[in-house]
């Protein structure tokens, strides 16, 4: 952080007077305020057992998910069972306090491995029904081809080698996991939901399967009607939804995922125990629920009516907001999805790349357009002056797409830019609540200045 200090006085005094305003908006604050919100959104992996029911218990903080415990006559029902056996191990010892009856089964609410890891933890030696949907495996759907580049956008999303100095949370989870036996207590499924859904009574307890697709095609809900609790999966968390992940994902269907949400709404349950974040009890929980599937639904069908009056996806990222009267729900702050990301994705997912603009349909190779705007800005210096006005003025988004520029141009200190980038990615860093997007930026700083990253990359 030092040579970052050191950087950013030179440049002040290197440039005029100020002559932009501080940007924020979106999801972002001045750093205080928006660490503060991050520290705060921490109260919601505080571990712990929660009990929910008389015989239902939700651990939290053991790992980024949830696990839940169901005790019945004779024999206890584990909904998802964390990421690996060592978290899980940790999780069903707290569980044990409540009740020693043996594992009647298993139940994954969708295939992403923080939820399905840990079974084994759960049995010993024991083998129990494991319950799935029939499309179970289809939480990703994202291309082997791309997963080299996919794994480095996951460690900067999640802030994996953050240092505990620049660690804050993962927006739905703590930030210090224990990972390092990811799935290696994963025990396949042995019974598929049909798509219909089904009803029946494990271990002496009435329960209830439906089918949600959401943030996965093989997603469902868990629905108890005797003690009218719901669990939502990954449907449903104390956060804005992450309708598309910046680590890179195919697109998620945002109108079922409104649709399966609003699906739980009408069950009006007592308690609402999410896929991560603490359970919600009493009337909120119905409430939630609602104001959830119509966030999701709004952002949708704003970004349909956008795309339809012809509207660039750049534009509509800037444009598109919650309605007013959901700003404000604790459960709906953007700490882990957002708006901005989700009407891209929504553009991309229904119309793909191109925005309809012929102007973009063959735009300049970068090295040619970093050219023309230098010559725009009166040639490199004059171009790389700029650059250095908007990082002093902490005008970190335009400095980092002029660093991009400059990057390209032949003459240019490109060491001197490579710095101005790697500060204002920290500039934005501290200015984020939103927890994906100032990992990234953290990370991809922090790969810059250790070298990392080849030239293509910056």
């Amino acid at each position: 952080m030092a040579k970052n200090c050191k950087l950013h006085c030179f440049v002040v005094i290197a440039v005029a007077a100020v002559t932009t305003p501080v940007v924020f908006g979106q999801t972002k604050f001045e750093p205080a305020k928006a660490l503060n919100m991050l520290n705060t959104q921490e109260q919601q992996f505080d571990k712990g057992v929660i009990k929910v029911a008389d015989n239902v218990f939700t651990a939290v903080g053991f790992h980024g998910a949830n696990t839940s415990m169901i005790v019945g006559d004779d024999g206890v029902i584990i909904i998802d069972t964390l990421f690996g056996p060592s978290s899980a191990s940790e999780a069903n010892k707290a569980f044990r306090k409540f009740s020693d009856k043996p594992v009647k089964a298993i139940i994954y609410t969708h295939s992403h491995g923080d939820h399905t890891g840990g079974a084994s933890a759960f049995t010993g030696m024991e083998r129990p029904d494991v319950y799935a949907t029939e499309d179970f495996g289809s939480a990703e759907g994202a291309s082997a081809a791309v997963a080299p580049v996919k794994a480095k956008r996951n460690v900067r999303q999640f802030g994996r080698t953050l240092s505990p100095t620049e660690s804050t949370n993962r927006g739905v989870a703590p930030s210090n996991t224990n990972d390092s036996d990811r799935g290696e207590g994963f025990i396949p499924p042995n019974i598929s939901i049909p798509n219909s859904g089904l009803k029946t009574t494990i271990a002496g307890v009435d329960i209830e399967f439906y089918i949600g697709p959401g943030e996965t095609d093989d997603a469902m809900f868990i629905w108890l009607p005797k003690e009218k609790v719901l669990f939502s999966g990954d449907n449903f968390y104390r956060s804005f939804p992450n309708l598309y992940a910046i680590r890179g994902t195919v697109y998620r269907d945002v109108l079922k995922w409104s649709e399966s949400v609003a699906k739980m709404a009408e069950f009006k349950p007592h308690v609402l125990v999410p896929g991560h974040t603490k359970p919600i009890q009493g009337e909120e929980a119905t409430s939630a629920l609602s104001d959830y599937s119509e966030a999701i639904r709004s952002v949708y069908d704003q970004t349909v009516d956008g795309i339809n009056a012809g509207k660039s996806p750049d534009q509509l990222a800037h444009e598109v907001q919650l309605p007013e009267h959901l700003k404000n729900k604790p459960y709906l702050i953007e700490f882990y999805g957002s708006v901005p990301h989700a009407v891209r994705a929504i553009y991309s997912g229904l119309l793909g790349w191109y925005d309809g603009n012929p102007t973009t349909l063959s735009p300049l190779e970068p090295r040619t357009k970093a050219k023309k705007i230098a010559e725009l800005a009166g040639g490199t210096q004059q171009l790389v002056e700029q650059m250095n006005s908007a990082l002093a003025n902490e005008y970190y988004q335009w400095a980092l797409e002029l660093s991009d520029h400059v990057k390209w141009l032949e003459g240019a200190d490109r060491e001197h830019a490579r710095k101005v980038k790697i500060s204002a990615l920290r500039g934005l860093a501290a200015q984020e609540y939103n927890a994906p997007n100032r990992n990234y930026y953290l990370s991809y700083a922090n790969e810059l200045e250790s070298g990392q990253l080849s030239e293509v990359w910056f």
